[in-house]
């Protein structure tokens, strides 16, 4: 088990300051709040990771959770997290959005954003950490769906999906599969949280810009290795104009050729470094992931990481696994 904290090891006298600093490692920076700072606090928490999703357990006496708009500005990655409550109600308040969360009940938060959260008495809960530039989605839907996750009819198939993870959590982060577990959780996440953000009747007016960003995002992951992609294919394929999609992305500050080049390069990046890929040459990754041009790939490719396609490998591959 990847045991970040067991607070049965430290005196008494360390296990406040234990709490709030694996916290902050493990989670995000957010104020500690013991239920009885002077009493039998105790604390268990673990991390496993799953490429680029990890999963996240805390065990602990009675606590609340407070994360001020001042926290916010300090530098983290911007994360949900898709919480199954395991032991005791969860009182959850963010963005205007109050919820108590019982055992068995999903909850997601913002966790760069302000929140609160607590439990009294003897508690547990377990996790998904899903970084918010893998779901590829505009920020205002996310959350206004984290407020409203048990309106959609993907929340059941969702929770019980975060249970399990969790409940596997040992094995599943130690499985050679991990990172595609990861990958699929994100995508779940990907669906449960645009279903939630037009699920309410409130939110029936969905609107064009964050309807149609959501959408093309999609059908870009699924059409990466696709050297004729690009926005005039895009827009035929969503049925609108060329100059109505452009207008979208400005509207939304998003610059489609730009992202589209940002994800053929992180996942030719990832496809370098897979075992099962080290006797494919460099021009083969390039092509599977949308670059005709092996030259134009590298270029980019260093640009964004300072490194040619070559040496990213060499120096991972001397890396310890």
């Amino acid at each position: 088990m990847a045991v970040v904290l067991d607070t049965a090891q430290l005196p008494v006298v360390d296990r406040v300051e234990a709490v709030h600093a694996t916290m902050a490692y493990a989670s995000a920076p957010c104020h500690v709040i013991h239920e009885d700072p002077s009493g039998d606090v105790y604390a268990r928490m673990a991390v496993w990771d799953l490429g680029e999703v990890s999963v996240f357990t805390t065990e602990a006496s009675g606590i609340r959770l407070l994360r001020t708009a001042r926290q916010t500005r300090q530098d983290v990655t911007p994360v949900v997290a898709l919480s199954v409550q395991e032991r005791a109600d969860g009182r959850q308040e963010q963005g205007g959005h109050r919820a108590l969360v019982p055992p068995g009940g999903l909850m997601g938060m913002d966790l760069s954003a302000p929140y609160d959260f607590s439990w009294s008495g003897d508690g547990a809960a377990g996790c998904l950490h899903i970084p918010i530039d893998r779901l590829a989605l505009p920020v205002d839907v996310i959350r206004r769906a984290l407020g409203n996750l048990p309106a959609s009819p993907l929340y059941p198939l969702v929770t019980r999906h975060v249970v399990d993870v969790v409940g596997r959590a040992d094995r599943l982060g130690a499985d050679p599969a991990a990172p595609v577990l990861g990958a699929a959780s994100v995508e779940l996440a990907r669906a449960l949280l645009t279903s939630a953000a037009y699920a309410s009747a409130r939110h029936a007016h969905v609107d064009g810009v964050g309807t149609l960003l959501t959408l093309v995002r999609a059908y870009v992951r699924q059409h990466l290795a696709d050297p004729d992609l690009r926005p005039a294919t895009i827009a035929m394929a969503h049925n609108v104009s060329l100059r109505h999609l452009y207008k979208v992305c400005a509207q939304a500050d998003f610059s489609l050729e730009q992202w589209i080049i940002g994800e053929r390069l992180k996942g030719a990046g990832e496809e370098l470094l897979r075992p099962q890929s080290r006797n494919l040459t460099i021009a083969v990754v390039a092509r599977r992931w949308g670059f005709s041009d092996p030259t134009h790939f590298a270029r980019r490719f260093r640009a964004a990481y300072g490194l040619t396609p070559g040496q990213w490998r060499r120096m991972h591959a001397d890396l310890p696994r």
